[in-house]
């Protein structure tokens, strides 16, 4: 006879482990073990469970001590033979490889270490510092960093007791990341004094080839994995993680804790970031990076389970946050009316703007802090266009600030260190906004003519890369609005919210023509956009329903494709943002409002967005 739990029971899976989320996308960085000696600029190799940290910088003197990680904590090694910061390693815990430095001065000391002591091997051709090294104790590869020059492209090989010269580097840089192997190696970012480097390079054991860059510009980030499967994070943007497949980059989960001047080690799916300097002070933080592999149980939205070792009952479900808006770094200078693009938590670019003083001025944000970059050729404000990213944007129309007068057609694209202007706007504009990529833009609405405030227009102009092209023009006339749409394909995907005068009303374009939808709940003009597409979007601050020269506002609302909800406030309330560059990178989960105009001032003030939602293992009671 059949059992009564056969015919009515439900069978559920027994597991002594928690199922991972989906691969890199599911990634997540968490705590690890604290290090007993807090330092930064020190050398790491090995892997997240067996690592390997050596030499450095602590709070009042070089050190000479080494740590050994076995997946929970740090316990300490035999200690190098030279006390040196800014040095490089490669191989693994027992069979380690540590070279250059800065005692000071410079250094081409090499040692090996065996599990438990160093010992001197050869030593560099050069003496150098801060250096890309990849590869093994035995077939060891360093490349680049800072000599008296002050920055090299040479490239070293390591046979186990002397180094030989390679090829050299194509962009010769300091502070680089670098992983993989002698024959198969990767260098990647840095600082080429000035500026910053997004470049990636792969070598083959004799010679280096330029592949595609970084997303993130930035010097003093560090890296794990091999030349097909690796993993950058940190540095001058120090919470930011890529994720490269051997072809292109991906950004993936932000270090829970700030990371720059640190050590990495590991793979792409279990990486391990310590030391470093998350400001204020000298780090002993460890952080590890986990990623489901084909190897792992992934989980599932509505998975439930019994954890046997535990006697905890699980679900897997998908667990929604309620966004909100917190404090980010303050710009240099205070601005609004300015161009925008690259928009996300992490990165952006700011250019011209209010007051006049402002139009040459540009800055770059890189997750914590603001810095001055190239000025752009033309000193402008007015307009709120943005497209692209923050190494390949674009900017075009506004208004030349004095002595110059009216408006601008000019056009001008980044290249992540200097502006070109290239073929102007057929009309020349301001207040106009849009999205896009360097190659593929949409900028809509327009004052074309003075007064400005009684002239606002229904102009629309797509951009190929090289020229503009008029389109259908809006249905209401409209400047100084919020726009959204998705990457790569503004032209056929954006949703145009708010604008002066018809305050609430909005439009979808389809790559045809404009149709309009639900209003928003706040009028508002100068607002500020932030989306993946016209069926996801978010608009923020704003000046408020009186118009130009009236209350501003603090109100977001999200749009899903058929209505607007309002949802969290901005902490100030203000117009004219920078913000309208956010849709080719930023998100409805990941936006950034910075600047802007209050009722009685221009402001620097810097605030991100975040709206997380994923699937979460819970214990049900």
């Amino acid at each position: 006879m059949a059992e009564y739990k056969a015919i009515h029971g439900t069978l559920f899976q027994r597991r002594t482990s928690d199922p991972l989320a989906t691969g890199l996308p599911g990634a997540t960085w968490s705590s690890g073990g604290t290090m007993n000696t807090a330092r930064r600029t020190l050398g790491g190799t090995g892997t997240q469970t067996a690592g390997l940290a050596f030499g450095g910088y602590t709070a009042t003197a070089n050190t000479n001590s080494t740590e050994e990680y076995d997946g929970s904590s740090w316990t300490a090694g035999g200690n190098m033979g030279t006390t040196r910061r800014q040095l490089t390693g490669a191989g693994t815990q027992t069979a380690g490889l540590a070279s250059g430095g800065n005692v000071p001065p410079r250094t081409a000391a090499t040692e090996e270490y065996d599990g438990s002591s160093w010992t001197a091997g050869g030593n560099l051709g050069t003496a150098r510092a801060i250096m890309g090294m990849a590869g093994s104790q035995t077939a060891g590869l360093a490349f680049g960093g800072e000599t008296t020059n002050p920055t090299t492209n040479a490239t070293e090989e390591y046979d186990g007791s002397s180094w030989t010269s390679g090829g050299n580097l194509n962009t010769a840089r300091q502070d680089l990341a670098g992983c993989g192997t002698q024959t198969a190696g990767l260098a990647v970012g840095g600082a080429i004094v000035p500026p910053n480097s997004d470049a990636v390079e792969q070598y083959d054991g004799s010679s280096w080839t330029e592949v595609t860059e970084i997303n993130t510009t930035r010097y003093a980030l560090r890296a794990a994995g091999v030349q097909t499967s690796a993993l950058v994070f940190g540095g001058s943007s120090p919470t930011e993680t890529e994720a490269w497949d051997g072809s292109s980059w991906t950004v993936v989960a932000e270090l829970s804790t700030a990371f720059n001047l640190g050590a990495g080690a590991g793979t792409q799916t279990a990486a391990l970031a310590f030391g470093g300097n998350p400001v204020p002070d000298f780090g002993a933080i460890t952080q590890e990076f986990s990623a489901a592999t084909i190897t792992d149980t992934i989980q599932n939205d509505g998975q439930a389970f019994y954890r046997s070792d535990t006697g905890d009952f699980k679900i897997s479900l998908t667990q929604f946050g309620t966004g909100a808006w917190a404090s980010g770094g303050t710009m240099n200078t205070a601005r609004s009316s300015s161009n925008s693009f690259g928009y996300r938590t992490s990165s952006a670019i700011v250019s011209g703007g209010f007051p006049g003083p402002v139009g040459a001025v540009a800055e770059e944000y890189n997750g914590s802090s603001w810095s001055e970059i190239a000025e752009p050729n033309v000193s402008r404000g007015g307009s709120q266009f943005g497209a692209g990213t923050v190494t390949a944007g674009l900017v075009a129309g506004g208004q030349p600030t004095p002595p110059a007068s009216g408006f601008t057609d000019d056009t001008e694209t980044w290249n992540g260190s200097a502006w070109t202007e290239v073929n102007d706007m057929n009309l020349a504009k301001t207040y106009n906004f849009g999205t896009g990529t360097q190659t593929d833009a949409l900028s809509v609405g327009n004052y074309s003519s003075s007064p400005i405030n009684t002239t606002p227009g229904v102009d629309v102009e797509s951009w190929d890369g090289t020229s503009w092209t008029e389109l259908t023009d809006t249905n209401d006339k409209r400047s100084a609005g919020a726009g959204q749409g998705s990457t790569g394909s503004p032209t056929s995907n954006f949703l145009a919210a708010g604008a002066f005068p018809n305050y609430t009303d909005c439009e979808v374009w389809n790559g045809t023509s404009w149709t309009e939808v639900a209003e928003t709940n706040q009028a508002r003009y100068g607002g500020g956009g932030a989306g993946s597409s016209s069926t996801s979007a978010l608009v923020y601050a704003g000046g408020a329903p009186s118009g130009l020269g009236g209350p501003r506002n603090a109100e977001t609302e999200q749009w899903d494709g058929t209505s607007w909800t309002e949802i969290a406030d901005l902490s100030t309330a203000r117009t004219t943002v920078s913000g309208n560059g956010a849709t080719s990178s930023g998100s409805t989960a990941d936006a950034l409002c910075a600047g802007g105009e209050t009722t009685t001032a221009y402001v620097a003030t810097t605030e991100e967005w975040t709206f997380t939602h994923a699937i979460k293992t819970v214990t049900t009671s």
